[in-house]
């Protein structure tokens, strides 16, 4: 059975929630408090029966990691007529992102303004740079990083990897 690499991020997300879920599940299960000479309540599930359930899904979770990395390293995106695997371009989306926060944080400056009044003297702080520029910046760099992730999300769609969802769908 296959499913489409997007599908494949989705369900990576609901197995590690699901091990968090069993994995708290086994605390609960492994201590009881009672008043004095009084029996705990048996459960329905049994410790054994919750290890089980994260063995596999733990292997679940293995697996899938090997599919999607093995997935985004084979497959490519053409972005700005370079051709990259998609894991290069996630990292590249990512700079991206960082870099338009960078220039948003440099293009929210004023060019000039007050610091501090020294007796007659007024001092002000004089950015060395246009702040104009860095904001115009931000926005070409952001709808870059925003064509990146959609080319992205595009080719996850697109790739198939052999994975059987029929236990969590």
């Amino acid at each position: 059975m296959s499913i489409n690499l997007a599908e494949a991020v989705k369900l990576k997300s609901i197995i590690t929630k699901k091990i968090q879920e069993r994995t708290s599940n086994i605390h609960s299960l492994t201590h009881a408090i009672v008043e004095k000479g009084e029996q705990p309540k048996k459960s329905d599930y049994t410790l054994e029966m919750l290890e089980a359930e994260l063995k596999q899904l733990r292997y679940d979770s293995r697996k899938l990691d090997a599919f999607i990395y093995r997935a985004n390293i084979e497959n490519t995106i053409l972005f700005k007529d370079e051709e990259m695997p998609i894991v290069e371009a996630i990292e590249l989306a990512s700079q991206l992102r960082a870099e338009a926060s960078f220039c948003k944080s440099l293009g929210t400056e004023e060019k000039e303004a007050f610091f501090h009044n020294s007796g007659e003297t007024m001092l002000y702080r004089v950015a060395l740079y246009d702040p104009m520029t860095y904001r115009n910046r931000a926005n070409e760099i952001e709808k870059e990083a925003h064509r990146l992730s959609n080319l992205i999300n595009a080719k996850n769609y697109q790739v198939q990897i052999e994975f059987d969802d029929s236990n969590y769908f």
